[in-house]
């Protein structure tokens, strides 16, 4: 994130710019338009400020239900500490609460785990193990939730608290406060959806395959519903970030048409550098949380598909029960995997495309010196900084994601169909 005495300084550059220019024309103080007047009062503005950053974080007013029913779930005791401040401590209630709902909630989960695997222990034949296995695997996130949620909720508290940082910038710069169109609406309809989807998926699997009792159920509620959640969580921070590039993009152009000078560059530049690193602190604040996601995807995809595949190699391609619940598990697991990879795709490349069209755009004969090389800064800084998600270093949250998924998938599903295939056949099968 830019530090704030960085970005005061390149504020106070392209205003330092703006009176020199004032003084070359030999324009007065009486012949300041009421535009330049406004600009000197946000530019009063602090993002340091508390209360300013609360005036000015609709993002967090949109998406503050996602933050309750994260702390609801005891996967993220982050709170609003104080005005424009989002913390986390050991010692909070909410930290407190997520401690007492995961024991109890550990509680049933080894129960219904220590059931599990005694029926996996009672299995003889190989498919019926796989299938099993699927059960077990579904409560292994339960375990992560301290290590994936409470151990990088201290960045995710920086992450957030920088998005009203970010807000109080985009104003002083453009003018507008940065609004997100029908997100609190959609965060609605998302948790709901979430929720109900979470219900519907585990009455489905506990009617379609054997031996997954419904009592069994309470144990992955919490569970399927944290892994809906997540989801969305990205999905609306990357839709959070693409709206915000698609308005810095329709400013910036409204701006240069206006007035295309060097100081108007040079604030863009520093406002675009601010949203790009946010961008990249969005990866780097959940780069446990997701890796583990993705990994928890790759192996349930993977056992599923096979398992289907075994079904349909023993007994053709009949619609079974078990084929049915199976691919129904698989669909479920890859529609997630897209929609986390797409839309983090969809934002990268909207965070640059509209401010360099504009840029490209500019006839820089038309323009100053000064302003010309600004417009290469501009540039510059977009070559060196690209629009990337990624999860420290270990992953780039993109499309390219889903072909090495389906690559890595195809070479497993290979392997375990040739050692299926090398398996004596069992002369009880017709």
């Amino acid at each position: 994130m830019i530090p704030d005495h960085m970005f005061e300084d390149g504020i106070n550059n392209s205003l330092l710019r703006r009176d020199m220019r004032h003084i070359q024309q030999s324009k007065t103080v009486c012949e300041k338009s009421l535009r330049d007047y406004e600009q000197e009062q946000r530019d009063l503005l602090s993002s340091q400020d508390g209360d300013t950053c609360e005036i000015h974080d609709q993002f967090y007013r949109d998406h503050k239900l996602l933050l309750v029913l994260f702390r609801a779930l005891a996967v993220m005791p982050i709170t609003r500490s104080s005005p424009g401040t989002i913390t986390f401590s050991w010692r909070s209630s909410a930290t407190i609460y997520a401690v007492c709902f995961y024991i109890a909630a550990t509680a049933v989960v080894l129960t219904v785990g220590y059931e599990r695997i005694m029926i996996l222990r009672s299995i003889r034949r190989f498919d019926d193990y796989i299938y099993a296995i699927l059960f077990v695997v579904f409560l292994v996130p339960h375990f992560w939730i301290p290590f994936v949620g409470w151990g990088v909720a201290h960045q995710v508290a920086i992450y957030k608290t920088n998005w009203g940082k970010f807000q109080v910038r985009y104003y002083r710069v453009t003018g507008e406060n940065l609004k997100f169109p029908n997100l609190r609406t959609l965060i609605v309809v998302i948790s709901v959806g979430c929720l109900l989807l979470a219900v519907c998926f585990l009455l489905s699997l506990c009617a379609l395959l054997d031996g997954f009792l419904l009592r069994h159920t309470a144990a992955y509620y919490h569970i399927i519903t944290m892994i809906n959640m997540n989801c969305a969580l990205w999905y609306i921070n990357c839709k959070g970030v693409k709206i915000a590039s698609q308005s810095l993009a329709e400013c910036f152009r409204r701006d240069v048409d206006a007035e295309c000078s060097a100081g108007l560059i040079s604030r863009y530049r520093y406002l675009w550098l601010n949203l790009s690193e946010l961008l990249q602190l969005l990866g780097n604040a959940y780069a446990r949380t997701y890796s583990t996601y993705c990994l928890f995807m790759f192996a349930n995809i993977t056992i599923a598909i096979y398992g289907a595949l075994s079904e349909i190699v023993d007994h053709g391609f009949g619609f079974s029960f078990k084929e049915v619940g199976l691919f129904v598990d698989a669909a479920y697991c890859s529609t997630l995997l897209f929609i986390f990879a797409d839309c983090s795709h969809k934002s990268t490349l909207m965070v640059a495309a509209g401010v360099q069209e504009t840029l490209l755009s500019i006839d820089v004969i038309s323009v100053d010196r000064a302003t010309q090389k600004e417009i290469d800064h501009f540039i510059q800084a977009i070559e060196m900084n690209p629009a990337v998600v990624s999860l420290k270093g270990y992953a780039n949250i993109n499309r390219e994601l889903l072909t090495s998924a389906i690559a890595m998938i195809a070479i497993y599903l290979i392997v375990l169909l040739q050692f299926k295939i090398s398996l004596p056949k069992d002369p009880q099968v017709n």
